[in-house]
């Protein structure tokens, strides 16, 4: 078990406090999200870089908030050669600075194609690796599942969310098959992963914020992929959500 400490007060958030929280989460991001492209501009942004970049920016959102994380269960070696895809809760904005800081590798979100819209922050992650399925165009779906696959097989991580959006109360939402078929077409291993007590830091479609929150990572079986079919996909959907299930315990119910 990892913990790692960032000063836990749980409390909830005066207006001043929420002001400090969004001005500096934009600023920290505006200020990475420019790095990111200078470097890139003169060539000079690898892989190692755009990692510790992610981290730093994630770890400064964390420390924001006050949060207070532990990480339980094995974490596979990214480094072994196989392609990976880490499906992960969501139910808030903070999975996935907590996920970079909690797992080894390089961690790239499969990000929806609105994000790479945001000014400076889409291009930094089109410049960081950051892929994007969009399966409404079948040929570009097919030009984007080449480009994961061929990121995968160099090293990257993709980290997704197979509920889609985020829960407000913690409790896992329908899972949409996208991250599925991407598993299956690149015979990933798929790492499930559970965040607990994150939906209380900042609670879905609200401002609230609370101070200290400690925050739950729980890394789950792996599950391999390799020579599955489409037919076997309801039985991996299933699977992985058993496993989920299981990681977030009775915790989350409360």
């Amino acid at each position: 078990m990892n913990r790692l400490k960032l000063n836990p007060l749980t409390e909830s958030a005066t207006l001043l406090w929420r002001a400090v929280v969004v001005l500096g989460s934009v600023g920290l991001t505006a200020i990475y999200s420019l790095m990111v492209l200078l470097r890139a501009m003169f060539g000079r942004l690898d892989r190692p870089m755009m990692d510790k970049y992610c981290r730093e920016w994630s770890a400064g959102l964390l420390r924001l908030v006050r949060s207070s994380l532990t990480v339980r269960g094995e974490v596979p070696d990214f480094s072994n050669g196989r392609r990976y895809i880490v499906m992960c809760t969501h139910a808030s904005h903070y999975d996935i600075p907590v996920s970079f800081v909690s797992l080894p590798g390089s961690i790239r979100m499969l990000a929806k194609k609105e994000l790479f819209s945001i000014p400076l922050l889409g291009q930094a992650m089109k410049a960081g690796d950051f892929p994007s399925v969009d399966r409404s165009n079948r040929q570009k779906a097919v030009k984007d599942l080449a480009r994961a696959k061929e990121m995968m097989e160099s090293g990257i991580v993709l980290w997704a969310a197979p509920e889609g959006t985020r829960s407000p109360d913690g409790k896992l939402l329908p899972f949409k098959k996208g991250c599925f078929h991407l598993a299956l077409d690149t015979e990933a291993v798929i790492v499930p992963v559970a965040i607990r007590g994150i939906h209380r830091v900042l609670p879905a479609r609200s401002w609230q914020i609370n101070l200290g929150q400690p925050v739950d990572v729980r890394v789950g079986e792996p599950l391999d992929t390799s020579g599955k079919t489409k037919e076997d996909l309801p039985e991996i959907m299933q699977e992985v959500r058993s496993r989920i299930e299981t990681l977030l315990g009775d915790g989350e119910a409360e």
